[in-house]
């Protein structure tokens, strides 16, 4: 949508006119065991769209809360990934906190745990125990490999993922292989687990029976692998690393400006190289300059066409230059700093009540009319503990014999 504050406008106007979102998942209870990033991302897309998920901490709390203090002192990871939760310390190693689970999850819709490798198990909580004790219970198991062959004990972190699975082979450039900027394989595998619980959840309107889901960072980032794979595999193909360079197309990469600010163009096909020289650089006898005249020799000449681009943008601005690429019609993106992202026009935000007072976040990707720009609240640490206590532990004869009735 060209507009978004306009649908942000109309999103917030249809709340004050229904009295609250469209919560597509209220009813539903999420319970999450869970730490870090994959775990918490997959349950706070299930609590924006309305379900309620009790975050079962630990007495020091999830360890993401401490990563930084950049937001107003709170940690941006735990800020980003825990709004519209309800706070519960819970001791797995604790008779008590373990029969008040079972109390929880007999009514409970989706478990959710992303602790080390057998914890759960070890716990008498595992997934395989509690489908056959609440059948129709969702339940998640998020592991660094996998639960079977020779890695399934070893931990996982999202760089070493990274560097497991190949992809920061692919990254980097001809200095070195690097880390992709941010947490992308528990970003992919909090995805996939949300997909998954969906689904799950759809079925069960069906059939009336739970299922048991596994999700690992390694098996999520594989699948993002495959082209590379096949590539590699049937044709005997290794990708170089190419930093901010296409390798087999030219002009594909970065320029610069006058004042040192990048820019990225793509030339795609004849077309456009042929606008490119004419009304972006004013040179049309670029264009049929034999180092330069097809996208082969291009990139065989690749070196003296930068310099050349090089040489025309650095006597502009990068705003002139992408005016002047917008005319043209030809595809380009600005090298962004972290100050230009929160300037772009095209950057959306919602409002998160936190304790340290509210955060504007970067909006989820998906629009629709349920959207808001204000979400619920990130909870502090144990903030929900004796309200939910209450709730499901009021009507147990006592505590220390609870036998959950499968649901």
């Amino acid at each position: 949508m060209a507009d978004t504050n306009s649908f942000w406008k109309y999103c917030d106007e249809k709340a004050i006119r229904d009295g609250k979102m469209r919560q597509d998942l209220e009813g539903i209870t999420v319970v999450a065991l869970e730490q870090a990033v994959a775990a918490p991302y997959a349950s706070s897309r299930l609590a924006d769209a309305g379900a309620r998920v009790i975050k079962l901490e630990r007495r020091e709390g999830d360890f993401a809360r401490n990563y930084d203090s950049f937001v107003n002192g709170l940690s941006a990871y735990f800020v980003w990934l825990n709004r519209g939760k309800e706070s519960v310390l819970f001791n797995l190693k604790d008779k008590t906190d373990l029969e008040f689970l079972h109390s929880v999850l007999s009514t409970a819709d989706v478990f959710i745990q992303n602790l080390a490798p057998g914890a759960t198990e070890r716990a008498g909580i595992g997934s395989n125990e509690l489908r056959q004790r609440y059948p129709r219970l969702i339940t998640v198991d998020i592991t660094g490999y996998g639960s079977t062959g020779d890695y399934k004990a070893m931990k996982a972190y999202d760089l070493l993922v990274q560097a497991e699975s190949g992809l920061a082979l692919l990254t980097g450039n001809d200095a070195g292989a690097a880390r992709v900027g941010v947490s992308v394989c528990d970003i992919a595998c909090g995805m996939y687990a949300h997909q998954a619980v969906l689904q799950a959840l759809y079925a069960r309107e069906r059939s009336g029976e739970g299922r048991a889901i596994e999700v690992s960072l390694f098996h999520s980032l594989a699948d993002w692998m495959n082209v590379p794979h096949l590539q590699f595999e049937y044709g005997n193909h290794h990708p170089t690393r190419n930093g901010l360079e296409h390798p087999t197309i030219a002009p594909y990469g970065v320029f610069e400006c006058a004042g040192g600010e990048k820019l990225l163009l793509s030339i795609q096909n004849e077309r456009e190289w042929q606008r490119l020289c004419e009304q972006v650089l004013g040179r049309g006898d670029i264009r049929i300059d034999e180092r330069f005249q097809n996208n082969t020799s291009r990139v065989k000449n690749r070196r003296e066409l930068e310099k050349l681009i090089n040489s025309i943008f650095g006597l502009l601005t990068r705003d002139e230059v992408a005016a002047s690429l917008m005319d043209a019609e030809i595809a380009f993106g600005r090298l962004s700093t972290l100050e230009d992202l929160g300037r772009h026009p095209q950057l959306r935000t919602i409002v998160v009540e936190t304790s340290a007072g509210d955060v504007n976040l970067i909006a989820p990707p998906v629009l629709d009319e349920s959207a808001g720009k204000r979400f619920r609240a990130v909870p502090d640490l144990g903030e929900h503990d004796a309200a939910v206590r209450r709730e499901f532990t009021a009507d147990l004869p006592h505590v220390g014999s609870i036998t959950a009735i499968a649901r």
